[in-house]
């Protein structure tokens, strides 16, 4: 519980909100680092997602080497391509590089889950009306997919989140800096502050991803879940009317 208080009481110092190592400009820096690992592997990952989703094709690879990257120890990438790319004087890149490859797979997995969910009965009756395959994918497959699409940048986020923390090894920014800075000198309210950010920021862009899925949603098919359900119950009130008027079947009949 002491370790606990000294943690909020260092995140409300006013000392730790200002300067390079300040609250503000670390947050900034992780949330910075996170959204350009979640871009590049958007770029990489949708494109190959869709098509696969679309065509059925080559899913079983996307499934193989989906699992294989998720099994890379992502710290021992960091390390690899740190060694590897020591010449590279932006330290930011073997760290990248890495969590580019960890977001890819849910990324991936979002996309083309979310195309096949899509009904083939509504495909078809797209492709009777003369849609090609692109305004297919467009217009048919990718709103109807988009829910699961975006529950696949939001697992992919989280990760990257998370693991930004550990990438601050490599002496770059972040809120992993407050874990790597506090250890040697056993400032473990530090340590605990920076974890509690990183837990509060990982919650925050939770709560807006599944926000964003809820409103991405076609009007459509939320319209068409509350007509099936008044149709059903209209029915049901129809039929116990008729049943309890017909005097053949009525409890009160002779």
């Amino acid at each position: 519980m002491t370790d606990i208080l000294s943690a909020f009481a260092w995140l409300f110092d006013p000392v730790n909100w200002s300067g390079e190592d300040g609250i503000p400009n670390r947050l900034a820096q992780h949330i910075g680092y996170s959204a350009l690992t979640l871009v590049i592997a958007a770029i990489i990952a949708i494109p190959i997602g869709l098509a696969i989703g679309h065509t059925r094709r080559f899913r079983g690879l996307a499934v193989g080497l989906s699992g294989a990257l998720r099994a890379i120890p992502t710290l021992g990438l960091v390390v690899l391509l740190a060694l590897s790319l020591s010449s590279v004087s932006l330290t930011i890149i073997p760290a990248l590089i890495a969590l580019t490859i960890l977001a890819i797979p849910p990324v991936l997995a979002g996309a083309y889950a979310g195309v096949e969910s899509v009904d083939p009965r509504t495909v078809d009756a797209a492709r009777a009306m003369g849609m090609t395959e692109f305004q297919i994918l467009r217009k048919v497959e990718l709103p109807l997919g988009l829910p699961l699409l975006i529950g696949g940048l939001r697992s992919a986020a989280l990760q990257v989140i998370a693991t930004w923390t550990v990438a601050a090894i490599l002496s770059v920014g972040g809120l992993g800096r407050y874990l790597f800075d506090g250890l040697p000198v056993r400032r473990y309210d530090e340590m605990l502050g920076g974890s509690i950010l990183v837990v509060a920021l990982a919650l925050v862009v939770d709560g807006l991803f599944a926000l964003t899925q809820r409103l991405v949603v076609p009007r459509g098919v939320t319209a068409g879940k509350v007509a099936d359900v008044r149709t059903r119950d209209t029915g049901r009130s129809v039929g116990t009317a008729r049943v309890s008027s017909d005097p053949a079947v009525s409890p009160e009949a002779p």
